[in-house]
C-alpha cells in the first residue's frame, strides 16, 4: 500500500474552531458511516465532547450490510450509547432523529424549566469525519437544501446555523467540516476510510484500494464482482487481483495503450461501485 500524506491543514483549522463552537452546544449529533461503523469514529471527537449529551447517527446505512449494522447498533446500546441507523438522504429516516434529541437534552430542558425558561432553542452540532453525509443529513431534517454539500472531503465551510421545528421544539444545528484525526493506530482503518472516499482521491493510489478491497470481497462477499460484472473471479490473492482488474476494464471497455485494460480506470469503476452500493450492502469491519 502505497504511503500517503491524508491529514491537511485545513483539518487543524476545523478542529479548533469546533472546540471553540463547542461552548455553544446542548448536544452533540455524531455521524459515522454504517460500512465502517468503528473507524469512521473520530476519537478526537469523542474526547472533545466528554460531558454533551450526544447521539451516534450511522448514515449511508442502506449501503450497509444489514446484518453487521444491527450486531453494531446492539453492542452500542449495551454500553447505553443512542445509535439510530439512518439514510440521511431519506427525510423519513431523518424525522427519526428528532424525538431522539428531544430525549437527549430532556434533563437540560427539566433544568431550564425549573429556572422559568421556556422554549430554549437546543443547540446541536453535527460532528464527523469527511463525506459521512453531514450537510446531507441537516437538508433531510431541514426539508430544505440548507447546508452546503459537496462530493469531495472538506466542503463545508464557515459557522452555519440551521433552524428546525419539531413542533414542541425548536432544534439550532450547526454543521461541521469533517475532520479526521492525525494518526491512525491501525493501518487498517486508513485503509477502510480511503476505501469509502473519506480520504481525498487526488493523494492516494486507487489500484492499491482495489486490491485490497477485491481482497476483502472475496473473503467476506465472494459473489459481489462476478454478480456486478458478470465475470468469472479468480482469486484476488498475488496477482489474481490484477487479473480481475483488467476483466473489469474489458467488460466496462475501458481501455488503454494498445488496447489493453486501463487498471486505474478499472479501479476507479471497482470503487465507485463500492460507494455507491452497486456491488450490494457491504460492511468493510466486523
Amino acid at each position: 500500500m502505497t504511503e500517503y500524506q491524508w491529514y491537511p491543514g485545513h483539518m487543524t483549522k476545523a478542529r479548533r474552531e469546533m472546540e471553540e463552537n463547542l461552548k455553544l452546544i446542548d448536544l452533540v449529533i455524531e455521524l459515522a458511516d454504517a460500512r465502517l461503523p468503528e473507524s469512521s469514529r473520530n476519537p478526537d471527537i469523542g474526547r472533545m465532547c466528554q460531558g454533551k449529551s450526544r447521539v451516534l447517527i450511522l448514515g449511508k446505512a442502506d449501503l450497509a450490510d444489514p446484518v453487521r449494522t444491527n450486531a453494531y447498533v446492539k453492542a452500542q446500546e449495551e454500553k447505553g450509547i443512542t445509535v439510530l441507523p439512518m439514510d440521511a438522504r431519506n427525510r423519513a429516516d431523518a424525522k427519526t432523529l428528532r424525538p431522539a434529541i428531544q430525549n437527549a437534552v430532556k434533563a437540560r430542558v427539566e433544568k431550564d424549566r425549573k429556572r422559568g425558561i421556556l422554549n430554549r432553542p437546543v443547540r446541536a452540532m453535527i460532528a464527523g469525519i469527511p463525506n459521512v453525509g453531514k450537510s446531507t443529513l441537516i437538508n433531510s431534517l431541514a426539508g430544505r437544501s440548507a447546508a452546503k454539500t459537496g462530493n469531495k472531503p472538506g466542503v463545508t465551510k464557515g459557522r452555519q446555523w440551521i433552524s428546525v421545528n419539531t413542533g414542541n421544539m425548536t432544534i439550532q444545528l450547526m454543521d461541521t467540516p469533517g475532520i479526521l484525526w492525525p494518526k491512525f493506530e491501525d493501518r487498517e482503518v486508513g485503509i477502510r476510510l480511503a476505501v469509502a472516499g473519506s480520504i481525498n482521491d487526488d493523494i492516494l493510489d486507487e489500484e492499491d484500494l482495489a486490491v485490497w478491497l477485491l481482497r476483502f470481497l472475496e473473503a467476506h462477499y465472494p459473489d459481489a464482482v462476478s454478480s456486478r460484472y458478470g465475470i468469472e473471479v479468480p482469486s484476488a490473492e498475488g496477482t489474481g487481483a490484477a487479473e480481475v482488474l483488467k476483466a473489469i476494464g474489458e467488460k466496462r471497455a475501458v481501455l488503454g495503450k494498445g488496447g489493453e485494460p486501463d487498471l486505474r480506470a478499472a479501479s476507479h469503476i471497482l470503487l465507485d461501485d463500492f460507494r455507491n452500493g452497486r456491488l450490494g450492502r457491504i460492511t468493510l469491519e466486523f
